[in-house]
């Protein structure tokens, strides 16, 4: 019930099935007071300091005249130290592979699967500050932290961009609805929707952003993917081959034999369905998981695993599909006896105490740094 009526708060009075079915992917949706008593997870100063950090992902937006530029991160105390009072954004990455209050953020939209989820992304604005008008490939929700911002949508087709921009701004910008967002303010905008956001005064911006795979994207992974699923048979041969006029000519004959070769190659839904487990699952490049310096043996991680219940590590992805679990990228074949608490941790991000006799299998993962015992870092 709890759970309920939280979403119907967050969606404005819809319950998540209405939202999917009248909004999601369809049309924008603003929320007023979505989370009340919402400020933010962080200050400006916390955030430039995520985004001094290797292996955070940042960049710096700046408008001068008209004209935007941009940088990106990791960047030092003295870049923010040159920064005007006016005209700039400060946007970083991945802030809930960090900062354990941002996971219990997206964990508001957990109606939505955690296959279509990226990241949570923060943004740091003074009055004027913004990324110009673009258009977004993927869902978003934007929540409003501290202070106040402006928003202009439009539904329109022309998406022709600004020639030679760093970013790409549209050309045109023609706004068909403005609203100002107040802390706990919430603007769900689908994919495609052209937006527009100003910073009236120094403000934070919170957006939950979801995964949009291209055509192009998934046939070029589903690809680099396959050849570690096949095991192709025989090699070319030609044994009738005839002496041939034309040398420098593939013949059709060798066309049809490279096809029979490569007919092999086949794929069906079970297959394309491990390639997304593994594929969703597989943390990004720069996420780093650290393993506990001095880990402890089976018997004590099982005693305190036991008391106090484990979580997944910020930065681990745990996805299931029929029974087959996914934890960033690896493929976990799970016992009948063993569904149960790995759809709870998969689903929840935590397993409460006592664990029982999950603790071997856990004691793995622990090891790899991919859990925590809860209450550590």
């Amino acid at each position: 019930m709890a759970r309920r009526m939280q979403g119907l708060t967050l969606l404005g009075g819809l319950t998540e099935e209405e939202f999917c079915e009248r909004y999601w992917q369809k049309k924008p949706l603003l929320v007023r007071g979505a989370i009340p008593r919402f400020t933010g997870l962080l200050t400006p100063d916390e955030l430039a300091g995520l985004a001094c950090e290797e292996d955070m992902q940042s960049r710096l937006v700046r408008r001068r005249r008209g004209r935007y530029t941009l940088e990106n991160g990791p960047f030092d105390e003295a870049t923010f130290a040159r920064l005007p009072e006016r005209n700039w954004t400060l946007l970083v990455q991945g802030i809930n592979h960090v900062l354990p209050s941002a996971e219990r953020l997206l964990l508001r939209f957990r109606f939505l699967p955690y296959a279509r989820l990226d990241d949570l992304m923060v943004s740091y604005a003074p009055p004027g500050g913004g990324v110009g008008p673009h258009v977004d490939s993927y869902d978003v929700f934007l929540l409003q932290g501290k202070g106040r911002k402006r928003w202009e949508i439009s539904s329109q087709e022309d998406r022709t961009l600004v020639p030679g921009a760093p970013l790409k701004i549209l050309q045109d910008f023609r706004a068909e609805d403005r609203w100002d967002l107040n802390p706990g303010d919430l603007l769900y905008l689908p994919p495609r929707y052209a937006h527009h956001g100003i910073a009236l005064d120094e403000c934070m911006t919170y957006s939950i952003g979801f995964r949009a795979l291209s055509a192009e994207e998934l046939v070029h992974q589903f690809l680099a993917w396959l050849p570690q699923q096949l095991t192709p048979k025989g090699m070319y041969e030609d044994p009738e081959l005839r002496p041939v006029k034309h040398p420098a000519e593939i013949d059709p004959g060798m066309v049809d034999k490279a096809v029979a070769l490569l007919s092999q190659a086949r794929w069906d839904r079970e297959l394309v369905g491990r390639f997304l487990g593994h594929y969703l699952s597989d943390p990004k490049p720069h996420l780093r998981f650290e393993p506990p310096r001095k880990p402890l043996g089976l018997p004590a991680f099982a005693r305190r695993a036991n008391k106090h219940g484990v979580r997944l590590a910020l930065a681990s992805l745990m996805l299931s599909r029929g029974g087959v679990f996914y934890l960033n990228g690896e493929e976990i074949l799970a016992e009948p006896r063993e569904r149960k608490w790995m759809q709870r941790l998969a689903d929840d991000r935590r397993l409460a105490p006592p664990v029982g006799e999950a603790a071997g299998r856990l004691h793995s993962w622990y090891r790899a740094g991919w859990i925590k015992i809860e209450g550590e870092t």
